[in-house]
């Protein structure tokens, strides 16, 4: 059985591993997190020894090598030297999408990782989930003719936005990572993965418009539990987080995140004294809440992804359209419009349970199947010394984030970027 070891144990190394253990694919045998509280609960739920767990990732990846292979789910900006350290000890290395903030912290993961010859897969879990590789299929087989364009929309959800990029740990470029590397280069390199080609020319617009000092609305107060315009704010924390109590799915994500207390008290404690209680038009976020990318391949055809927190969270919705017919797709179901003979037909992609639902779009319950599909993928591929078993390589990986890189470029100077590959 191929053995894991885990660094970061939140909400993505948890769910990672924890399907390991249900799956019995594998076993993680460590785990190193700084927080107290998700380490103990981290080593109990699997059984770690006491001299398997590390406050320290440095401490785990000192010594002997622990494990098959390493699990780097830290945040985005402390990804580049435990990766490093990991591929230079001998671990193939399941790395949290985005590789890193930026191109040159990438490309040194990913020659780290070609140099000592071992396997790096990034976590681009969209490519693994049912509908997408039924959507795949359906392209590849001529279905619909020629693409010609592709049109897909991310809806980030405007509690999401206010969670994660106004209040929570991704509201900051500089803390972070600008929003369409953190939330959707998922995106891009979906498109790329169904066109079967990076593009070469990029353009992009996007700003942070609303949750914005300026828009806050008189009389509001710095955090929600004193404010007393509460009740008809739709980004109320106290709404929230309070209505995922006795929702097993939402105490796990988002309300996991909150606090580890997962009672009124706990809750209202939380946004009394830590940053998810504050008014998100006092965050001190400077992420974009709206953004477009326009992406023009070598045969001229296009494709556009919009990115949006002014919308329910619910999957993905992607429109392609071929020279012989179009496909509709929502994250479940895909409609397929027959050119010739001007039918319409329905495929269920057989998504998974909740998959219909906000919460079935979400990484709360693993993206659609997506995120078990990686980790099988990833242990199939380690257990058979089989890299192809992956969808992505660590440099397709890395070529498609250069597609966001080139994105941010074309946004910031308004300019329509070439890309091209070093």
């Amino acid at each position: 059985m191929v053995t894991l070891a885990v660094i970061g144990a939140g909400l993505r190394g948890l769910g990672y591993a924890r399907h390991a253990l249900e799956s019995g694919r594998a076993r993680v045998v460590a785990v190193a997190e700084p927080d107290r509280h998700r380490r103990e609960s981290f080593a109990a739920e699997h059984d770690l020894p006491a001299a398997n767990v590390f406050a320290d990732w440095r401490e785990l990846l000192a010594g002997d090598r622990l494990a098959d292979a390493i699990i780097v789910a830290t945040q985005d900006r402390m990804h580049l030297e435990p990766a490093v350290r990991a591929a230079e000890r001998g671990y193939h290395i399941l790395l949290e999408k985005p590789m890193a903030p930026t191109e040159a912290d990438a490309t040194a993961i990913a020659e780290a990782a070609r140099r000592h010859g071992v396997l790096l897969a990034v976590c681009h879990v969209m490519r693994y989930t049912p509908y997408t590789r039924t959507l795949k299929a359906l392209i590849d087989k001529g279905r619909i003719g020629q693409v010609m364009n592709i049109q897909h929309l991310e809806q980030v959800g405007w509690w999401h936005q206010a969670h994660s990029f106004v209040r929570g740990n991704w509201r900051s470029e500089a803390d972070s990572a600008p929003m369409l590397l953190a939330k959707a280069c998922h995106d891009l390199d979906w498109i790329v993965h169904l066109k079967g080609a990076l593009p070469e020319r990029v353009s992009s617009f996007g700003n942070l418009v609303h949750f914005r000092p300026e828009q806050r609305p008189a009389g509001a107060a710095e955090r929600c539990l004193d404010c007393p315009i509460e009740p008809t704010c739709p980004y109320s924390a106290k709404r929230i987080y309070l209505d995922c109590l006795g929702d097993p799915v939402k105490e796990f994500w988002p309300l996991s995140a909150v606090t580890p207390d997962h009672t009124e008290a706990g809750v209202l404690a939380a946004l009394r004294e830590g940053p998810y209680g504050r008014c998100v038009y006092a965050g001190g976020n400077d992420v974009v809440d709206t953004q477009v990318v326009t992406l023009e391949f070598a045969d001229g055809t296009s494709a556009t992804c919009t990115v949006t927190a002014f919308a329910a969270l619910e999957h993905r919705k992607t429109r392609v359209f071929g020279t012989h017919g179009s496909i509709e797709g929502d994250g479940v179901t895909l409609r397929v419009h027959d050119f010739l003979t001007d039918k319409v037909s329905v495929i269920d992609t057989q998504a998974g349970p909740d998959s219909g639902s906000d919460s079935g779009a979400s990484a709360a319950t693993g993206h659609g199947g997506g995120d078990g599909a990686l980790l099988d993928a990833f242990v199939a591929a380690v257990a058979h010394g089989d890299p192809s078993l992956v969808l992505t390589s660590g440099q397709e990986s890395l070529a498609t984030h250069r597609v966001v890189w080139a994105a941010e470029r074309a946004r910031h100077t308004g300019t329509v970027v070439p890309f091209t590959l070093p």
